[in-house]
């Protein structure tokens, strides 16, 4: 077969409706050729003669959809040079649409020699590698719409495709723990219920499973392994292969729009699959290894490694950065999701050595007409030293808050003194965003992720129990900000599951109470529990499933959790576009924006905040005081609320404010029966409100 010249631009594989364009980037490359695979398993090769700037190119006629290919690349092979070419491993397209048939682990897959790691190792690897599939492009999308709901109107609901639907009783078994399961009624229904305005998907890129989970019997459930960064992971497709997975993935997306809901990718451009030196040679390592990663100057056979997983991609390289760009472009504008949850971000802003704000990365997702106008949300660290960068990101970005999580989680287990940092972020984290120009919704906040405890387990354990690892509880984080009310595991005392269901509503009434952006972790919302494992990543099991059949037994917390996220809607004072500023809201009058209380009904002093009593305080929050316009240029107006805190474990008497705040208030949301709805009986300015131990109560005005 021969390939007709074709063109370099796009690069990977172009279905035009009568043949296929290839294009595959190399700048050390000799020589490039294409594989085509039958259904078989018989292997044609095709020579890729034409170079255009590095990138080998060729147009096949008659070649298309479901086509499995590879590459093979003829170049230098000189570890100590960081070049690591061997035509004898078939290579995964980087700009692979979609990727089939999975990996199996073999010697072949590797550079050198197991047990001789100098040596090189010539075994043809075509046999155990995934291969690259040919795409449609063409798709129905109908009159799809993105949604783009405005940041502080979003609540966000992280989930796992596989774990979200595979035990769902509702859901046919054929597509449970599929794109398409993720899109069925049943599941939409749901989301739509809790008042979901965003799907936070862990990632769909095409990823592997490490070799050493592999030989304990486990997998990389998360998929932080990328391996492809255009293609949606195989497996999670109901029929998968010859490249139907894009067509399911878009079909899913469509679902989501069509309900109102949004499509955010949790994306993994920090490091691929293919690991440290001794990783395996899969795709970029044997295509251009100097290119696409970081490798040590004094010693380039080594990598640079920000991520904790063996490599970091090189963005200082123009080509990964290319790569990563045309990626993100390709997600929007092919596969119509709506942003990007960006893992390990701070890696991508290390163009030299140091985390840079100013970095070619940021400048060119400023720069681009489609990226930057979707969501953009940072993880903002990674393990590399001054990594922790939360509230550091451009202006453009939002980030996941860890600070809200870890302030949040230890006012609820009555940690003293936190008092101060706990209306920092209550009130969207000012301190952190304010300056650069960004707005309260620059913070994601969340007390539970898919890294760490559920909800759940967060108040049901002192201590970790990542036993079924392998790695002898000695992985997760050691330092969880949990309690567990008393008893530590499941529980059969009333009294220890009372104060448990309390402290979740507790924790999610915070949540999506406060300024800034919540995310609630899938299944959260009734009781899903890891039994203590912070750390399932390998987990693809009942340990991480979500179990739907918790959903009867605490129906009560999904209506709370509904009911409070309908409350928020309702209510803009709790979803502001700018900081409270703390000064009155007309020349004249003294009420101001914000006010916080002592349970005394004083407003608090300095001394008052760093009191190490520190466990109950007021907030008044004040609905005509909202400096926000809605979409037609009219001025946002709301009710006032009162919002009570008390994280000690007595009940407290807390004197509301004097008349100038409101004659009377009525209780309408409160943690400790559950209720949310106005009240019977109104309180009086001025008069004892008694709130009981560990809750929270929001009062509204009485006009």
């Amino acid at each position: 077969m021969k390939a007709w010249p074709g063109t370099s631009y796009p690069l990977g594989a172009t279905y035009d409706g009568v043949g296929t364009n290839f294009a595959l980037f190399s700048e050390v490359a000799d020589r490039v050729e294409l594989c085509l695979f039958d259904d078989d398993g018989t292997e044609t090769r095709v020579h890729l003669s034409e170079v255009s700037g590095f990138v080998h190119h060729g147009y096949l006629h008659g070649v298309g959809p479901g086509q499995r290919y590879g590459y093979r690349v003829h170049g230098p092979y000189a570890p100590e040079r960081g070049m690591r070419c061997n035509p004898n491993k078939l290579l995964i397209d980087p700009y692979a649409k979609a990727i089939s048939d999975g990996l199996r682990w073999d010697e072949s897959l590797f550079g050198y020699r197991f047990g001789s790691p100098d040596e090189r190792n010539d075994a043809d690897s075509a046999e155990f590698v995934p291969k690259s599939v040919v795409v449609s492009p063409f798709f129905d999308w109908a009159d799809d719409r993105l949604p783009k709901t405005p940041y502080h109107e979003s609540v966000i609901y992280e989930a796992h495709v596989r774990g979200l639907t595979i035990t769902h009783p509702e859901i046919p078994p054929p597509l449970r723990g599929t794109y398409a399961g993720l899109a069925h009624p049943v599941m939409i229904d749901h989301l739509t219920r809790l008042g979901v305005t965003a799907v936070e998907l862990m990632p769909v890129h095409q990823f592997i499973s490490d070799h050493t989970l592999v030989e304990k019997g486990l997998s990389n459930y998360w998929g932080y392994n990328t391996i492809g960064f255009f293609a949606p992971h195989d497996a999670y497709a109901s029929q998968a292969g010859s490249g139907n997975q894009v067509q399911e993935f878009k079909g899913m997306v469509r679902a989501l729009h069509d309900a109102g809901i949004e499509v955010i990718l949790d994306v993994v451009y920090n490091h691929t699959a293919e690991g440290n030196h001794l990783g395996p040679t899969l795709s970029m390592r044997g295509i251009d290894n100097v290119s696409y990663y970081r490798l040590e100057d004094d010693d380039p056979q080594y990598y640079t490694d920000y991520t904790g997983t063996g490599n970091s991609l090189n963005v200082r390289s123009p080509h990964t950065l290319q790569l990563i760009m045309d990626s993100l472009r390709y997600w929007v504008t092919e596969m119509h999701v709506d942003g990007f949850r960006f893992d390990l971000a701070a890696t991508l802003a290390r163009e030299f050595y140091d985390v840079d704000r100013l970095a070619t990365f940021f400048e060119v997702v400023q720069q681009d007409p489609v990226v930057s106008q979707v969501k953009l949300i940072a993880e903002p660290w990674d393990v590399g030293p001054g990594g922790y960068q939360v509230g550091n990101f451009p202006p453009l970005w939002t980030e996941w808050n860890g600070k809200y999580r870890d302030t949040v989680r230890d006012f609820w287990r009555g940690e003293p003194a936190t008092l101060g940092e706990f209306a920092s972020r209550f009130t969207g984290s000012s301190d952190l965003y304010q300056n650069d120009g960004r707005r309260p919704y620059a913070s994601i906040n969340f007390v539970t992720a898919h890294d760490g405890f559920t909800l759940n387990d967060l108040v049901s354990y002192n201590e970790k129990h990542n036993e079924a690892n392998g790695e002898d509880n000695q992985d997760g984080e050691s330092h969880n900000r949990s309690w567990n009310c008393g008893a530590e595991g499941p529980s059969d005392d009333p009294g220890v599951l009372e104060l448990r269901t309390r402290q979740r509503r507790n924790l999610i009434a915070t949540l999506l109470l406060s300024q800034g952006v919540p995310m609630i972790l899938h299944g959260d919302e009734f009781g899903r529990t890891q039994n203590g494992n912070n750390n399932a990543y390998c987990q693809d099991n009942e340990v991480s499933w979500v179990d739907w059949s918790l959903l009867a037994g605490n129906a009560e917390l999904v209506d709370f959790t509904s009911a409070v996220t309908a409350f928020r809607k309702a209510h803009p004072v709790f979803r502001r576009k700018r900081f409270f500023v703390g000064r009155p809201i007309r020349k004249g009058e003294e009420l101001r924006d914000i006010a916080w209380f002592a349970p005394s009904g004083e407003e608090m002093t300095e001394q008052n905040w760093e009191d190490d009593f520190g466990r109950c305080i007021v907030v008044f929050l004040n609905g005509e005081g909202i400096p926000d316009l809605d979409s037609r240029g009219m001025q946002v107006v709301d009710d006032s609320f009162l919002i009570a805190f008390n994280s000690h474990f007595e009940d407290i008497e807390v004197t509301l404010p004097d008349v100038e705040y409101s004659p009377e208030w009525t209780v309408v949301v409160d943690t400790a029966t559950g209720e949310v709805g106005e009240s019977e009986k109104p309180t009086a300015a001025a008069e004892q409100l008694t709130l009981p131990a560990r809750s929270l109560v929001v009062l509204q005005r009485v006009s």
